[in-house]
Formats: C-alpha cells, structure tokens, sequence
C-alpha cells in the first residue's frame, strides 16, 4: 500500500527514464555491514532495502528506508524489479492515528497504546522514512551509528571498488544552513551525479528537523540541473511528494502553493500519495472540509483512493466533531465495498483494511460523542442519536468506550445519555466498573432522579459488583433528599415507605431519617402513626434525640392526646433529654389545651430560669392553642403578656387572636385588631378579613368596613416551584 511520501515502483526507475550512463551490466548480491544488498536496480544503483534479519527477500519499494540501506553502482544485463509486498492496514491506520494524536491529546492513552504504538514502529518510513539530520536516525529501531553510505556513479564499466561513496547524512548537515540553490550547488558541484533517492530522503530528512529552507533549496538546484542536464536530473513525483511532507512536517503551510505550483509548471501529475499528503496538510491547517474535498478530487480524476485516504478523511469529521458525517461516510464506503467497487487492487489487504476502518470509525464516534458532552450547550439529543445510528449500522463500542461516556455525563441534562449507556453495558457486557456506578447514582441525584438511582443500587445488589461505602453514602444521601422532601411536606405515607425501602434494601435508617418521618407525621397531625415509628426507632437500636421526642410531643398535641403527651415529657426528662424551645413551646400548647394556664405559667418562668427566652412562635402556640378551645380572653390576656415581654407578634400572632375573638363573640375587638395589625404594616391572611366581617354581621357591630380596605387576595400555600421536589419525577409504588 502506499503512504505518504511512498511510492512503490514497478519496472520504473524511480520516475525517470534510463539512460545508458545509468544502465547497470550485471547483478549481484553482498553483505555490506550486516545489510543485505537486493537485487534491483533504480538509476544503475544497487540499493539494499532490508534489514539484516529479513533473511534474503530483496524487495525495491517506495516505503523504503533510504538511510538504513547502502547503495551501490553495479552492472546488470536486465533491469530486475521485485513486486512490492502488501501492507499491511498498520501502516495507514497508525499513520492516521499519527495525524490525530495532537488533536485527541491523553484520550489516546489507554489500553490500544501499545498496539498502536507497534503499528507506529511497522510504518515509521511512512511517517519520516529518513534520517535526522543533526545525527539521530529517523526511525527508533535503527538508532545506532550505522553508517549511511550511497555509492556514486561511474560511466564506465567498473568494479564497485571504483565506486566513490557519499555520506548521505554528512551531506545534508553540509547542507541544512542551504537557502538558495546556488548554496547547494556550492556543496554538490563536486559530488558527480547522485541518485534521486538521496533527494528526497534529505528533503524527508530536513521536514523532520522542521528545516524547510534547505529543503527548497534543493528542489530549486534539481529544477536548475533539469535545464542543464536536459532533463536527465530533474524533480519528479517522488521528489515533490517529499517535499510535500517536508512541509506538512515542518508545518510551514505558506510555502504549499509553491511547491504544487512547481509540480503543475514541471507537468508533474500528481498520485494518490501527493493527494493524501494533500489531506494531511489540510488536517493540519484546520482545513478539513478542502481535506474532504481533496478526497473527491482524488476520484474524480481516475484515481484510487488508498486506506490512508479514506481514513484521513475519517480524521476530518473527527476534527470537524461531525460523528454523524463520519458514520454515514463509512457506511457509504462499506455499501461500496461489499458491492466490489472497492478493494479490487491486490496491493492492500482489504480484508483486513475494512476491519480496522471499520474500528477506526466506532473510536471516531466515541471521541466525537466525548466532545459534544463535554461542551457547554446541551447536546444530549445528538449523543442520543449517534448511538441509535451506529446501532442501525451495526457498530458499537466497547464497554471501556461507553463508561468513559458515562464519566464524560456530568450536568443534570446528561442523565438521559448517562442511563441509556448504562442499559447498554448491563445488556451487552457482562461486567461493569463500580466507580461508573457510583457516578451515576451521583448524577441520577444530581438530575433529580432518584428512583432511577436506587435502581442502579438495586442492580449492584442483585448483579453486582457489590456496593462499597461510596455507594451507601451516595444512596443514603438521595434517601435523606426524598425523607427531607417527605418532612417538608408532610407526605407521612411516603416517609413511612421510605424507611421500609430502605431496610429492605439493606440500609440502616439513622436518628436522622426517623427524625424526617416523625416530622412528616406531626405535620400531618398523624399521632397513632408517630407512635409507630417511634416505638420502631428505638426496637431498631436507634437512641431518640430532641428532635424526635418533639416531634411525637407535636404529633400527640394535634391529635389532641395530652395525656399520652404529657407521659413522653416525663419519659423524655427520665432518660436525660434536655428539652429545647422548641419542646418547651410544644409543652406550653398541650397544657393550654387541658386549660392549664398555672402550668402555662409556670413552664414560661422554667424557660426563663433555664436562659431559654420564649419567642413570638412560643405565645402563639399558646394564642393558637387558646383559639382552638375557645378561649377567645384567654388568647387576648396572653396577647398582652407577650407585648409587656416585648415580644413584638407577627401576622400569625393576630390572625390566631382576630379568629379567637370573632369566634368568642367579640367582634369590635377583632375589628381594632385587624386595623392595628394593618397599621403595623402586616399583610394579614383572607382568613382574618373574613372572620372580621363575619363577627360583625353576626353580632350586628357598627363598624365601618370600608376602613379595612379591600379584601385581601388568596395566599398560596406553596410557591409554584416549592410545590414538589419531586415534580420531574413520579414517586412510585415502594
């Protein structure tokens, strides 16, 4: 297969024709520091192409190494050219990799490395067939001081001893500081005539120092020696194609028109190997749509594209971060493949080209699908797509490809991509890591989806792996998320199967999960039911604190239960609980309930003594509870206490007092309240208005109404965006 900069030969001589100066006489073979010298003959010189561990197969290629190799002039009767051997889809494939390493950057280092790295080592000429010029070879496996010699050539007929050899590497140092080509002909005028090969491995060899400048320079000398030779020292296509990659290795891209302006101007055609490096160059430029667009000229001109053309052109969806472009790109090439309009030449390995293509595009796709998650916009639904394409054509990653997906779903807008890829590695692969599971427990409740979290820790129970601490602490805190919720709302129920659901999965509810239940069922006024989880609480080995005894003192209150009430104090302080404001507030209620105002008394001055100074919420839970029994004087008399303790009432203070009074027969005192409480600058509830107006027309007061003013709009009782946590989600049946 060809590569860029490569060319194979078939009975040329390297791309210009054989004069009788350049004719060889005979042929043969020898070993010449460990190398072995093929047979072939390229311009009348003898050119070892292998290593000395390729036993004796010679074989005269466009991918060879010209450094690695000593060159000889010889005398041969018949020009005797080897066929070139396959290659194998190594070559093209780490070539592409190569050209897309600095884009893709460490997303490349995992588990392929070392197998791309090996293909890399396969196909070093195609990347840089040539030596470094400040002495360190081109390739890694021939870094040792072998010494790089090229016969010259002589016009008679001669024995090699006659032959003058040319450090090739001596030769381009001489010329690295060259500009123009009267700086090369300063260095060669003496040289005799040399091959082209020594041309283009030092025009290879310069662009891998990033030296362009040396390198035009000896384009501009081989141009000149075509006039003075008449044409028989001339750049052809092999010299244009490494000059070619001497600037896209160099990345000196100005001086890319020049040198296709050269070749057109010289009459030179270009091969599918100059329009890959064409591609190449583009890639490299940010170009990749004229990159795609080479590829077209490629066929339209009657040429065929080569693996490295169709793989390259994979690289430009990849840089244009078009996944779905280079899905549908592949699937065209393999409905023309299968058709037999691709792979007819026997210089590739289709077979095994397609394969590796074929992965090459699945790798695309994962890279493509990483950036779009990883960017800022939502791009959930082109993820979501790409893989429902790949599906219907057949590819698919692989689990490692589709956990780091996963680690790449990190926005509350990623958890549809994030569950969609778990489905796929539970159906399709038989392990899953346990830190991707974790992740997704964390994003699920970052998403708000917290049933689909306990879903995944359901799985880690029943399929494994098994659930670490990370994951018990992950789902324990989404449990705390749904029981707050519960709490805060007074969902008692859901509270309730929470904490069954989560001793059946395993998980021991703590102080605080019993705590939000108990809280859920005080707020629903649930006493029977508080009592349950209380006495569950402490069956569970779970000691009650503060918060718990408050919240059952607050559930038995509602439910009118003072005496079992008053027991749970006195077994509260038995056990050494110290009681808070909040208890002591909870305790001033039930007494004022049974209308034990003494006691009432006596708890405030018990608060006093402690240094718990009662709060506005404290009288009105005595005003509240005074309203509840109609206790209409009992409620104005602590109205008036709290103001002496200059504790200032709030809306709640005077909408409990205004509906105690209205009730109790008092309706002009309501009234003075309302007005009272509107001069303050309190925003008073419906509830109050009403209760005003309804005292008044009962009791028939002579009150002007028009002085309260219009009546005041509805409360809501929740915000639209506190009405449930749980809005995006339905809660199931636990």
């Amino acid at each position: 297969m060809q590569t860029l900069g490569v060319c194979s030969w078939k009975g040329d001589s390297f791309g210009c024709p054989l004069s009788d100066a350049f004719c060889a006489k005979r042929s043969r073979k020898r070993r010449f520091f460990g190398n072995l010298v093929g047979y072939g003959r390229v311009s009348g010189f003898w050119i070892d192409w292998n290593d000395s561990s390729s036993g004796g197969s010679g074989v005269c290629s466009g991918n060879s190494r010209f450094l690695g190799v000593t060159l000889f002039c010889g005398h041969t009767s018949n020009a005797f050219f080897r066929k070139p051997k396959k290659c194998s889809f190594g070559a093209s494939f780490a070539l592409a990799w190569a050209l897309e390493q600095q884009a893709i950057g460490s997303e490349f280092s995992d588990g392929d490395s070392n197998k791309i790295n090996g293909e890399l080592r396969e196909t070093e000429i195609a990347q840089s067939d040539s030596f470094g010029i400040d002495g360190s070879s081109g390739t890694e496996d021939n870094g040792d001081e072998e010494e790089k010699v090229v016969d010259g050539q002589n016009d008679g007929d001669v024995g090699e001893a006659d032959c003058p050899r040319v450090d090739v590497r001596s030769l381009a140092r001489s010329l690295r500081l060259a500009k123009t080509a009267d700086d090369v002909e300063e260095v060669l005028k003496d040289k005799g005539v040399l091959p082209l090969q020594v041309f283009s491995s030092m025009i290879r060899g310069f662009g891998k120092d990033k030296r362009i400048d040396p390198a035009l320079a000896v384009m501009e000398w081989l141009k000149r020696k075509k006039e003075e030779t008449n044409g028989v020292i001339y750049p052809n296509l092999f010299i244009y194609n490494s000059l070619l990659g001497a600037i896209k290795q160099s990345e000196q891209f100005g001086e890319l028109d020049r040198v296709t302006d050269y070749m057109a101007g010289d009459g030179v055609v270009p091969n599918v190997v100059t329009y890959n490096t064409l591609m190449a160059i583009y890639l490299e430029q940010g170009r990749p749509i004229e990159a795609l667009n080479v590829l077209e000229e490629i066929q339209r001109v009657g040429l065929v594209p080569s693996v490295v053309s169709y793989s390259t052109a994979l690289l430009a969806y990849r840089r244009m971060e078009d996944g779905i472009g280079a899905l549908r790109f592949f699937t065209d090439f393999r409905e023309k493949y299968l058709r037999g309009e691709i792979g007819k030449d026997d210089d590739e390995d289709w077979e095994k080209e397609f394969v590796k293509l074929e992965n090459f595009t699945v790798r695309i796709c994962y890279q493509v699908m990483r950036r779009w998650l990883v960017k800022q916009e939502n791009l959930s639904q082109k993820v979501m797509k790409l893989l429902s394409d790949m599906d219907r054509a057949g590819l698919q990653p692989g689990r490692a490809e589709y956990e780091r997906l996963i680690w790449a779903c990190t926005r509350e807008d990623h958890y549809i991509v994030a569950k969609e890829l778990y489905t796929r590695i539970r159906e399709r692969h038989l392990e899953i890591s346990l830190s991707v599971c974790n992740h997704l427990i964390w994003l699920m409740g970052k998403a708000k989806r917290w049933w689909a979290a306990l879903e995944i820790y359901e799985d880690l129970l029943d399929k494994g792996p098994k659930p670490n601490n990370m994951s018990y602490e992950l789902i324990m805190s989404h449990f705390n998320i749904l029981l707050t919720a519960a709490r805060r709302k007074g969902i008692w129920r859901w509270g309730v199967r929470l904490i069954d659901k989560m001793e059946d999965k395993g998980l021991k509810p703590g102080s605080r999960e019993w705590n939000a239940v108990l809280v859920a069922c005080s707020k629903a006024s649930e006493a029977s039911t508080a009592i349950q989880i209380f006495k569950r609480m402490i069956e569970k080995g779970e000691k009650p604190t503060i918060i718990s005894y408050g919240a059952l003192l607050s559930a038995l209150e509602k439910g009118k239960l003072y005496d079992e009430a008053l027991k749970v104090w006195d077994h509260m302080i038995k056990v050494g609980v110290e009681p808070n404001l909040y208890a002591y507030t909870i305790l001033a209620s039930i007494l004022t309930g049974q209308g034990k105002f003494k006691m009432v008394d006596a708890v405030i001055k018990e608060m006093s003594s402690l240094g718990i100074d009662p709060t506005v919420v404290t009288y009105n839970a005595i005003i509240s509870g005074c309203a509840r029994n109609g206790m209409g004087s009992a409620a104005y008399e602590w109205f008036h206490r709290m103001k002496v303790q200059n504790v200032p009432p709030n809306e709640v203070t005077y909408e409990m007092l205004i509906e105690a009074l209205a009730r109790d027969g008092k309706p002009r005192l309501a009234y003075e309240l309302y007005l009272r409480a509107h001069n303050e600058g309190l925003n008073l509830s419906t509830k109050a208005y009403d209760a005003v107006v309804r005292s008044s027309q009962a009791y028939g007061a002579t009150v002007d109404m028009s002085v309260l003013g219009p009546r005041p709009p509805k409360k809501q009782k929740l915000q639209a965006s506190e009405k449930s946590i749980l809005s995006s989600e339905r809660k199931p049946a636990l």
